[in-house]
C-alpha cells in the first residue's frame, strides 16, 4: 500500500531540482553578447587578473567542476586550463568579489598566498564567459617532463633586480613570447624569436645560445611568468649555469615599476589574451599598422568569419577595410551569409580568436629582430577597444518561434517597434551565436509584406536553424 507523503515528495523534488541546477552550472548558459549586456546593466567595476600554480592534481575533472561552481556564484569570467600538473588562469572578477574569489583559491593548500597578477588597465569586457577546461598540460610546451627536474628553476627576479641585471654586459635577455606579442612591446635589447608558439622557441634559443652556457646570464621573461617556470628548468637541464627569470612576468613588472617609481626597461604595449588584446606599459608606439605603415599597436581580428587573422590595424584602415585584413576578406563579408557559410564549409580555421598566421597582404608586419626605437607616442585619449570599434547599436524587436528546415525559413514574432525589408538584423542565441542578415523578402502573417509591427508573425529565409531561445535585433548605424 502506497502512502502519499507530501513533505517527502517536496524534499525529493527540491533535491532533484537542485541537483539539476547544480549540474547546469558546470557550463555556460548565456552567449557572450547576453553576458556583455548583463555586465553593462550591473554597472560594477571588474578586475582583470591572472595566476598560475604548478602542483599535482589527482582528479583534474573534479577540480575543474568545483572551481566552475564556486566561480560562477561570484560572477567570475575568464579562461582557465587545468591539468594534473596544475592550473593556469586569466580572469575577470567583480571588484567587490575579489577577496571571496581569492578564498576559493586558497581553499587548496597549493594555492595558499598565491600571487594574483592584477592587470595594469581594466576593461569590464575583458572576458565575456567562464571557461574552465581540462588539458594535458597547462602550457603547451612540447616537453617531456620526465626527462628533467621541472622543480630546478631559475632565480626569480623582481623589477628592481631585473633592471639591474639587464645592465650587466654578460646578460642575454630572451623574450619567450610569440612574434605577435613582442612586435608591440618588449624589453630593450631582448632576443625576440620569430615563432608562433612557445614550444617552437625552446630548441631555437638552445641552439642560438649554445656557446654561452658557461659565462653568460640567461635572463628570460614572458607575460605572466608561467612560460618561464618550465623554460628556466629546461635550460638549466641543457647546461646553462646562470639562469634567471622575471617573477610574475611583464604584468607584475609593470605593477612594481609604477609602485616603486622605477625606470621601465620594457617599451611599448604588453599583449594580453583577452578582449583587450593589450595593455599599455609605456606611451611609446614601436609597431606599425600592418596595412598602411602608420605607427600603431592596436591588434584586431579580421571581420571575415572564415579568417579571423590577428593583425595590427589603425582606425583609418579599420574604417576603410571594415576591420578586414585583405580585399579578399572584405569582399567576402559583403556576400550573403548563406554564401559565406558555403565558402567556409570544410575549412579548418583553428582557434578563431587568436589565429596567429601571417599574411602576404600585411605589408608592414615585422617579427624576429625588432627595434626598440619609438615611432610615435600614444595619444592621451585611450584607443577604442575592439568591442567599442565594432559595436553596432541594436534594438530587440522579436523572438524566434520555429524553423522550417526543408525550406530554410525562420519564423519570428515581432514584440517591439517594427521591421522592414532591407533592415539589417542580428539573430542571437546561446546555441545560434550571433548571426547577421539583411531582410530581403518576408511574409507578414502569411502574406508577402514589407513592414511588420508588434504582434505580427513573420517568416523569411534563414540559412541556419532558428530556435525559440533566439532573439531578433534590428541593427542601427
Amino acid at each position: 500500500m502506497f502512502i502519499f507523503a507530501p513533505e517527502f515528495f517536496r524534499l525529493e523534488f527540491i533535491t532533484y531540482f537542485s541537483l539539476n541546477v547544480y549540474s547546469m552550472q558546470l557550463y555556460n548558459t548565456l552567449s557572450a553578447e547576453e553576458r556583455a549586456e548583463l555586465i553593462d546593466q550591473a554597472g560594477k567595476q571588474r578586475l582583470t587578473l591572472s595566476f598560475y600554480a604548478y602542483a599535482h592534481i589527482e582528479d583534474p575533472k573534479k577540480f575543474r567542476d568545483d572551481l566552475f561552481i564556486e566561480w560562477n556564484k561570484l560572477d567570475a569570467l575568464g579562461r582557465t586550463y587545468v591539468a594534473k600538473e596544475g592550473i593556469n588562469a586569466q580572469m575577470s572578477v567583480p571588484a567587490e568579489n575579489f577577496e571571496a574569489f581569492r578564498e576559493t583559491l586558497e581553499a587548496y593548500d597549493f594555492m595558499k598566498d598565491i600571487r594574483l597578477n592584477v592587470a595594469v588597465e581594466h576593461d569590464d569586457h575583458s572576458f565575456l564567459k567562464l571557461t574552465v577546461k581540462v588539458r594535458h598540460k597547462i602550457v603547451a610546451d612540447g616537453l617531456n617532463d620526465e626527462t628533467f627536474d621541472v622543480t630546478n628553476k631559475g632565480v626569480h627576479l623582481n623589477a628592481r633586480d631585473f633592471n639591474a641585471i639587464l645592465e650587466d654586459p654578460n646578460t642575454i635577455v630572451v623574450d619567450f613570447r610569440n612574434h605577435y606579442e613582442s612586435e608591440v612591446g618588449h624589453f630593450k635589447g631582448a632576443i625576440t624569436p620569430d615563432v608562433e608558439t612557445f614550444r617552437e622557441s625552446l630548441p631555437i634559443i638552445n641552439e642560438q645560445l649554445k656557446d654561452f652556457k658557461e659565462d653568460k646570464n640567461l635572463v628570460m621573461y614572458c607575460t605572466g611568468g608561467i612560460r618561464c617556470e618550465k623554460a628556466s628548468a629546461y635550460f638549466k637541464h641543457q647546461g646553462f649555469k646562470n639562469v634567471f627569470q622575471l617573477e610574475g612576468g611583464i604584468i607584475n613588472y609593470a605593477k612594481q615599476i609604477k609602485e616603486e617609481k622605477l625606470e621601465s626597461k620594457f617599451i611599448g604595449k604588453n599583449f594580453v589574451f583577452d578582449h583587450r588584446l593589450g595593455e599599455r606599459i609605456t606611451d611609446d608606439i614601436i609597431a606599425q599598422c600592418h596595412q598602411c605603415g602608420k605607427p600603431c599597436d592596436n591588434h584586431t581580428n579580421c571581420a571575415n568569419d572564415g579568417c579571423h587573422l590577428l593583425f595590427i590595424q589603425c582606425n583609418e584602415c579599420a574604417e576603410k577595410m571594415e576591420h578586414c585584413c585583405s580585399v579578399e576578406c572584405l569582399e567576402t563579408t559583403h556576400l550573403p551569409l548563406a554564401e559565406q557559410v558555403k565558402q567556409r564549409r570544410g575549412i579548418q580555421v583553428g582557434n578563431k580568436v587568436f589565429r596567429k598566421g601571417k599574411s602576404e597582404a600585411l605589408k608592414f608586419k615585422h617579427s624576429g629582430e625588432l627595434t626598440a626605437t619609438p615611432l610615435a607616442k600614444a595619444s592621451e585619449e585611450k584607443p577604442k577597444t575592439i568591442r567599442q570599434r565594432i559595436a553596432q547599436k541594436k534594438v530587440m524587436v522579436g523572438k524566434g518561434q520555429h524553423y522550417f528546415s526543408k525550406a530554410q525559413v525562420g519564423q519570428f514574432i515581432i514584440e517591439n517597434l517594427e521591421l522592414k525589408t532591407g533592415d539589417k538584423i542580428l539573430i542571437s542565441g546561446p546555441t545560434t551565436g550571433n548571426q547577421h542578415l539583411i531582410v530581403e523578402n518576408m511574409f507578414v502573417n502569411g502574406a508577402p509584406g514589407d513592414v511588420a509591427k508588434a504582434g505580427d508573425k513573420i517568416t523569411f529565409s534563414v540559412p541556419f536553424k532558428v530556435r525559440a531561445s533566439d532573439k531578433l535585433f534590428k541593427l542601427q548605424n
